[in-house]
């Protein structure tokens, strides 16, 4: 795994979000910036938690001129039922092959419960409107996230 760092180009994407629309990066820069996340599995409790966090933020997140996009490998569908059973007011994406996760370097071999396999390691990029990356969050918990991006926020 070989992550993306603060300084760099953020790689240019293409991807289908939870109505099946296709999103690219260059679309959504042009709002402002983005707080790109990455998270392993949608409607998983750790990633309700962490999503449930940014959608009560997004007046806050808005103020800063930032918008959040997250994604994961999930298909579309269940993009959709997650967005639709939690109320979710941002958009998510679905990686199915994993590309942009292991173009950002966030997809790579995980240990859980003894088990190994490959995943999506949960990291947030905030990404400027000029496509550059101005920070990566790895060390935050799911039910924080929000806070230590914003924090950091100017």
């Amino acid at each position: 795994m070989n992550m993306l760092t603060v300084g760099q180009k953020a790689p240019e994407f293409a991807l289908q979000d939870q109505n099946g629309n296709t999103v690219e990066l260059t679309q959504l820069l042009k709002s402002g910036a983005v707080l790109l996340y990455f998270y392993p599995k949608a409607m998983t409790p750790g990633c309700t938690v962490q999503a449930c966090n940014l959608r009560d933020s997004q007046a806050e997140f808005a103020k800063k001129g930032v918008q959040v996009v997250g994604i994961s490998t999930d298909p579309v569908k269940s993009l959709a039922k997650f967005v639709q059973r939690d109320a979710l007011n941002f958009t998510l994406l679905s990686d199915p092959e994993h590309q942009t996760a292991a173009a950002f370097g966030v997809w790579g071999e995980k240990k859980f419960m003894g088990k190994v396999y490959d995943g999506i390691h949960r990291t947030s990029f905030l990404i400027g409107q000029d496509g550059m990356i101005q920070q990566v969050y790895q060390d935050f918990k799911t039910s924080n996230h929000h806070e230590v991006v914003l924090k950091s926020l100017p």
